[in-house]
């Protein structure tokens, strides 16, 4: 059974769609009609492109297309990336009326946000994420940013695509890796804001990793939903978005500080949240079961729940220094009062932060 959802991100008067099935990207006409103009420039990599980049060239026949291969990884989001993609928009005479397509996981949609951001001071672009990571969190909302040495994400724009097809067939090609580091964002939703959601991903934990189609797209849908109600409160991140960001404070600096060669993002994030549940109950904000659940739930969908070897608990604080949340250098941290009751807290003393990475 193919089973297809539709949802849309309301900013205002500004709306796009996320459709979500099996086979959106075998569909020339709904993808043709994404690119509005003359010019649409394909942003992918090595990885994705002889599976996926064929069928949305057909797609655009008719237009001025151009691609943009890129080698794979987060350590390819980089300034100098960046710099190669606007030297292509500008070879290929790229107008205003330009649609940037970003096609594979969170790093090409990244970049190409960012990319079509800037090239005029904003042009169209449309995400068609192809990691199941992509498909809840960073294809949906508008963030887009590149990495530098000191930090991730620490340059870039709010620029929201136009539209977001999540075409769950490419999944079928994504490796157990990239799945299971795609599930720690998946539990997040579930551990920030609804604990009925975290029930059913505790139930559904087989046939997520199974790879069954209609939990997968059951629980990308549930993601993509939360993320959207969120994003149209509070768009720019002055609020309600930093729940977002639950278990992501410690694991950017994890990612930092390995050199993006390490942790996959989502790794670093499950090992980020299973800190902040730690953290939070060693605060006395939170019990403890719910920390242990949280860890046996992220381990039964095979992710890390500890910090890697050889990491400096000293060395990570200070990256975290350079979280985007942080206000006058203060850190402020996303911990939770337990399962579904995420929360945004100042004052933590660096003591606390340094007991919980020492453990």
């Amino acid at each position: 059974m193919n089973t297809q959802h539709e949802l849309e991100v309301a900013l205002g008067d500004r709306r796009y769609p996320i459709r979500i099935g099996r086979g959106l990207l075998d569909q020339p006409g709904a993808l043709a009609a994404l690119v509005t103009g003359r010019h649409a420039l394909v942003l992918t990599d090595v990885n994705v492109a002889p599976h996926y980049l064929a069928p949305v060239q057909a797609a655009l026949r008719g237009k001025q297309v151009q691609t943009c291969v890129l080698p794979p990884g987060e350590q390819e989001k980089t300034l100098a990336r960046f710099a190669e993609v606007m030297a292509v928009l500008a070879g290929m005479g790229a107008s205003r009326d330009t649609t940037v397509l970003a096609l594979g996981g969170g790093v090409v949609g990244d970049l190409a946000g960012f990319a079509a951001a800037c090239w005029m001071r904003g042009v169209r672009f449309v995400q068609l994420p192809t990691t199941l990571l992509a498909m809840v969190d960073s294809a949906v909302g508008g963030k887009t940013a590149v990495d530098l040495p000191q930090g991730k994400n620490l340059v870039g724009a709010f620029h929201q695509p136009s539209a977001v097809l999540a075409d769950v067939a490419t999944l079928d090609t994504l490796p157990d890796r990239e799945l299971r580091a795609g599930l720690a964002e998946v539990v997040k939703y579930g551990a920030l804001g609804d604990a009925g959601f975290f029930a059913w991903l505790e139930d559904q934990a087989e046939a997520l990793l199974a790879r069954e189609p209609a939990a997968l797209a059951e629980a990308i849908a549930r993601c993509c939903a939360h993320k959207a109600a969120i994003v149209a409160r509070d768009e720019t991140e002055q609020g309600e978005r930093m729940l977002l960001n639950l278990g992501h404070t410690f694991g950017h600096a994890i990612e930092t500080e390995q050199g993006y060669g390490g942790l996959l993002h989502g790794e670093a994030v499950a090992v980020g949240m299973v800190l902040a549940a730690r953290l939070s109950a060693e605060l006395g904000r939170a019990p403890w079961p719910d920390a242990a659940r949280l860890a046996a739930l992220l381990e039964r969908l095979g992710l890390p729940v500890a910090l890697p070897p050889g990491l400096a608990p000293d060395a990570l604080l200070d990256r975290m220094r350079l979280d985007k949340k942080a206000v006058s250098g203060a850190l402020r941290l996303v911990l939770w009062r337990g399962i579904g009751q995420a929360e945004v807290v100042d004052g933590v003393t660096d003591e606390a932060i340094l007991a919980v990475l020492d453990a």
